[in-house]
C-alpha cells in the first residue's frame, strides 16, 4: 500500500523535493512561530499596561471617595452650628 492509498499524498511531495523544501518549510514555520511569539509579547505588555493603569485609577478613585467622605462630614457639622445673626 502506497502513502497516498494510505492518505498521506503530502508524504510524496516531501520524498520528491527533498532536504530543500523541508528546510524552506522549517524556515516558515520558524518565521510564522517568531511572529506569532512577538505579538503574544506585545499583547502581554499591554495587558499589563491596562492592569497598571487600571490600579492607578483604583487608588485615584479611592483618595476621591476619602476626600468626599471628608467633605460630606465637615458639612454635616456645619449644619448643626447655629447660625448667629
Amino acid at each position: 500500500m502506497s502513502v497516498e492509498e494510505q492518505g498521506y499524498p503530502e508524504a510524496m511531495v516531501v520524498t520528491e523535493e527533498g532536504p530543500e523544501w523541508l528546510r524552506s518549510e522549517i524556515e516558515r514555520l520558524s518565521r510564522e512561530l517568531s511572529e506569532t511569539t512577538h505579538e503574544k509579547i506585545q499583547a502581554a505588555e499591554y495587558g499589563l499596561a491596562v492592569l497598571e493603569e487600571k490600579q492607578q485609577l483604583k487608588q485615584q478613585y479611592d483618595d476621591l471617595e476619602i476626600e468626599y467622605e471628608t467633605v460630606r462630614q465637615e458639612l454635616d457639622q456645619l449644619k448643626e452650628v447655629p447660625l448667629l445673626y
